[in-house]
């Protein structure tokens, strides 16, 4: 069974009436929508067409927001609906990178992300979705997709019928019929600053980026807005998880590389600890009920790889601070045996992040193939880093720091490249032109600003006659380049929000 809607543009007039019973029915918060009808025109006066798509959830045969969500709070129900569990939902908002589709939002005043649930209330007794009962113009059909006798799978098999986005390969069950193809193709037409009533929501003020081709004579001129939901909590995540991972990644050479002392036998793992934690603040903090943060343990999706990274991080939150008490207590060859254990969890720390970015099959830019080894890179950048400044005497830790910031910049550069999916590709151009804060072009000053002030501070501090502030410089180059992956963390995590997906 699979429950399912198709839309008959033939009939659709653009009225939202749908848009307002779902409102009403549902309690949609003002700003927020489960259905909505989008503008698009074609052509140029006097010969000008406008178009509408409805859109909303398709309830997905492969659902990608149930496969990511953490705490079990999004289900495939037997009849095939896609339902959200408001209580259980500790708002991270993983579903909204997961939904390829701007489906789902966040109640700002619960805290929970809400979804067309496909009116499951009313269908249960037997009643069809609010929008169904309400179009004037019976252009929204429901109904059983797998019962060959229901009239919505009689119209798909009689007609040819598009669905949204069929290279994400998620299987949609909404069908639309005499739909203007460019409404189902996001970032296909122009996005003009005003809309018809109004001007553009503000969320994502950056301009489209130039070099990525529009459809002639097409723009939308009403739609709905959707917020970057993933920000610089985020980057700060990676950044901070990468330093821990590298402290942990660089312990077990601690004395070849000039390590001594306290520096050697205590500081990889003070790191490593400390900016765990830090790591698990940002996690939390970003969470819209952060008091619900340990149902990720008592009822957890073993599927989500935030559930699965939370795990890694809690072992290494264990034998980390196992290595301290065994060197506090004298056991020096447990405790180097602890810190090859601790690297092997610090690749773990650096890489899931690329398994749970895989499944944001909304964010075609995080899905790179390039992307675990990138994040060890930046774990070595990040470990190198910040024990660099502590070496005593001739050290290769600086060497290991100017050859991983040498990879991360290359890894950078491929990723940038045009190259995947029609998302990927916006996202990618959208790199260049995305702004933090009130920096215009962040992109730029990450990759040349940050590398070639290290490069500067790394080649004067190998001059022999500046050894006493030595230290001093490595600091320096540490900070620009931790400053530098910061930045960039932050355009690449907001340039793959930042294409339509709807």
């Amino acid at each position: 069974m699979q429950y399912g809607f198709l839309i008959d543009h033939r009939r659709c007039i653009g009225c939202h009436a749908c848009t307002v019973a779902c409102k009403a029915e549902n309690e949609v918060p003002v700003g927020s929508f489960r259905t909505w009808v989008k503008y698009t025109e074609k052509g140029r006066f006097p010969a000008i067409k406008r178009h509408f798509a409805v859109l909303r959830c398709n309830h997905c045969s492969s659902a990608p927001c149930v496969t990511i969500c953490p705490v079990n709070a999004l289900e495939k129900r037997a009849d095939g609906i896609v339902d959200l569990d408001r209580d259980a939902c500790i708002g991270c908002r993983a579903c909204m990178q997961g939904c390829p589709y701007d489906a789902i939002y966040l109640n700002e005043d619960t805290g929970s992300a809400e979804k067309c649930h496909f009116c499951a209330h009313r269908v249960e007794k037997g009643l069809e979705p609010a929008c169904v009962i309400v179009c004037p113009e019976s252009a929204i059909v429901a109904g059983d997709l797998h019962d060959p006798q229901s009239r919505i799978a009689t119209m798909v098999a009689e007609h040819e019928t598009l669905v949204r986005r069929p290279e994400q390969r998620t299987g949609p069950n909404v069908h639309y019929l005499g739909v203007e193809p460019s409404s189902l193709v996001p970032g296909s037409a122009e996005r003009p600053s005003t809309y018809l009533w109004s001007d553009r929501p503000p969320d994502k003020p950056e301009p489209w980026p130039a070099g990525v081709a529009t459809l002639p004579d097409t723009r939308v001129v009403l739609d709905v807005g959707h917020e970057v939901e993933w920000g610089w909590h985020v980057a700060g995540y990676l950044v901070t998880k990468g330093i821990a991972a590298g402290a942990a990644m660089v312990a077990p050479f601690a004395a070849d590389v000039g390590l001594q002392g306290f520096a050697g036998d205590w500081l990889p793992e003070i790191v490593a600890l400390v900016f765990t934690m830090i790591t698990t603040y940002l996690l939390v903090v970003d969470l819209g009920r952060p008091k619900l943060f340990l149902t990720l343990l008592t009822r957890p999706n073993t599927k989500s790889w935030l559930v699965r990274g939370a795990w890694i991080l809690i072992a290494f939150s264990i034998t980390v601070p196992a290595a301290m008490a065994a060197r506090w207590f004298g056991f020096t060859d447990v405790a180097e045996t602890l810190r090859w254990l601790n690297a092997g969890l610090g690749i773990s720390v650096a890489g899931y992040t690329a398994f749970l970015f895989a499944q944001c099959e909304g964010r075609d830019l995080w899905q790179s193939r390039a992307l675990l080894p990138h994040l060890l890179v930046q774990a070595a950048l990040c470990g190198t880093a910040v024990l660099m400044p502590f070496t005593t005497g001739p050290s290769e830790l600086p060497l290991w720091f100017a050859a991983a910031l040498g990879l991360h910049v290359a890894f950078s550069n491929f990723e940038a490249r045009p190259h995947g999916t029609e998302n990927a590709r916006q996202a990618k151009a959208f790199l260049k032109v995305a702004r933090i804060g009130n920096l215009k072009r962040p992109y730029r000053l990450a990759m040349v600003g940050g590398t070639s002030g290290v490069a500067v501070l790394l080649a004067v501090a190998n001059l022999h006659r500046l050894h006493a502030i030595a230290p001093g410089l490595l600091l320096a180059a540490a900070v620009v380049a931790i400053a530098g992956l910061f930045l960039y963390e932050s355009v690449y995590i907001r340039a793959g929000q930042l294409p339509p997906l709807s």
